[in-house]
């Protein structure tokens, strides 16, 4: 090796180097200046992590925000077209109730007759009042009613769920 090069050790063969008495204090020096160093860095880096985070988290907020919305108003449309197929459902029923009242008159006399033209009064009377109520006015009703009489609200469940698993078992086959 020429002389005008200096040699530089590796870093490893200065780490293992011995360190005279004279150098410690320089050692120590390096030593805490690198830690200084690394500090900062991990420092810097978990601001940088914290601040991404919030980005994210912020992006995360809105998005959440926006679908919840758009669920809310997915759902709010869906209650007012079931309400609006309810109130049709029971109008018809009130009407072939109607309708069938003559009927029922000539084979089970005008006393059953005038039963069936109350039950189609009052079915087209539910009909009209559950049009005429908002959602959140219904939902009042109901949550009153079902507070009243829990054991009637259960049995009106009870029927309506049967009503419905038969309904759709026949339409199955």
């Amino acid at each position: 090796m020429p002389e005008d090069e200096k040699f530089t050790p590796s870093p490893v063969a200065t780490i293992n180097a011995p360190v005279s008495e004279d150098q410690l204090p320089e050692a120590k020096a390096r030593f805490a200046k690198a830690l200084d160093e690394a500090r900062s860095g991990a420092a810097a880096l978990g601001k940088e992590a914290q601040d991404r985070a919030g980005v994210y988290a912020d992006k995360l907020s809105t998005k959440g925000n926006d679908l919840v919305e758009t669920a809310r108003e997915r759902a709010a449309a869906l209650a007012e077209d079931g309400k609006a197929r309810a109130s049709g459902a029971l109008s018809g029923l009130g009407k072939v109730v109607s309708d069938n009242a003559p009927a029922i008159d000539e084979k089970l006399g005008p006393q059953y007759g005038d039963y069936a033209r109350t039950a189609a009064r009052s079915i087209q009377d539910v009909a009209a009042r559950i049009d005429a109520k908002d959602l959140n006015e219904l939902g009042d009703d109901v949550a009153s009613f079902v507070r009243k009489s829990p054991g009637l609200a259960v049995g009106i469940a009870v029927v309506a769920g049967f009503a419905l698993a038969r309904l759709f078992k026949s339409a199955e086959e």
